[in-house]
């Protein structure tokens, strides 16, 4: 299914645990995407586990919200999402800076604007200020004709092309009715104890030199 990080890659639980600062302290994401790909859907599919019909995001929602399953859960992320309007976009850096975890949601039907968000995705990841940042990919609307599988949209917005220390999952989803979301966090949650955990021995073994 595309993604670098499997279910049981990133260690023993006691290292995972061991690698986040606090367990109180809500990891910060945010939630990009181009317009109309469902990332406010989404936000509000894991916040109240409900469909919402929204509207298109002019500036952003915020929204804490726990885990549930697995590892991450009763985890608090704070999850800014931020509108995909090609206007708004400029402001994603200001959002992404200092960010545990970025999640990109992406329209699986939209084959046209695939090359656009590939465009978008890259521009952020590739910023100094989000070196390494653990990516999730929710490939959504599988319910639609047409949606591209995980593999195709890992292939499609060039994840590969990161290089191998970046950390990203590819999740298949359906906002609507919430399929692929809380393993997608999860998944997160994985990648952000993993990269904390590679920090925080790099800082030790510069120390030791």
């Amino acid at each position: 299914m595309g993604g670098s990080v499997g279910k049981g890659g990133s260690g023993k639980g006691g290292s995972l645990l061991d690698a986040l600062p606090s367990l109180n302290s809500p990891l910060h994401v945010v939630m990009l995407g181009l317009d109309s790909a469902g990332k406010t859907t989404a936000l509000y599919r894991l916040k109240f586990d409900q469909y919402l019909n929204t509207v298109p995001t002019i500036g952003f929602n915020c929204e804490k919200i726990k885990g549930t399953s697995g590892r991450c859960k009763g985890t608090s992320f704070l999850v800014w999402d931020v509108g995909g309007q090609e206007k708004l976009r400029p402001l994603w850096r200001s959002y992404t800076r200092c960010t545990d975890g970025i999640v990109f949601v992406v329209d699986s039907t939209d084959t046209e604007r695939m090359d656009e968000a590939k465009m978008e995705l890259l521009r952020t990841v590739r910023t100094p200020d989000n070196h390494h940042v653990p990516i999730l990919v929710l490939a959504n609307k599988q319910d639609l004709p047409g949606a591209k599988d995980a593999t195709q949209v890992e292939k499609s917005l060039g994840l590969r092309e990161l290089g191998p220390a970046q950390l990203f999952h590819v999740q298949p989803s359906c906002a609507i009715i919430g399929d692929g979301l809380a393993d997608g966090l999860e998944c997160l949650y994985e990648m952000i104890c993993k990269r904390k955990k590679i920090s925080r021995s790099g800082h030790k073994n510069s120390k030791r030199r």
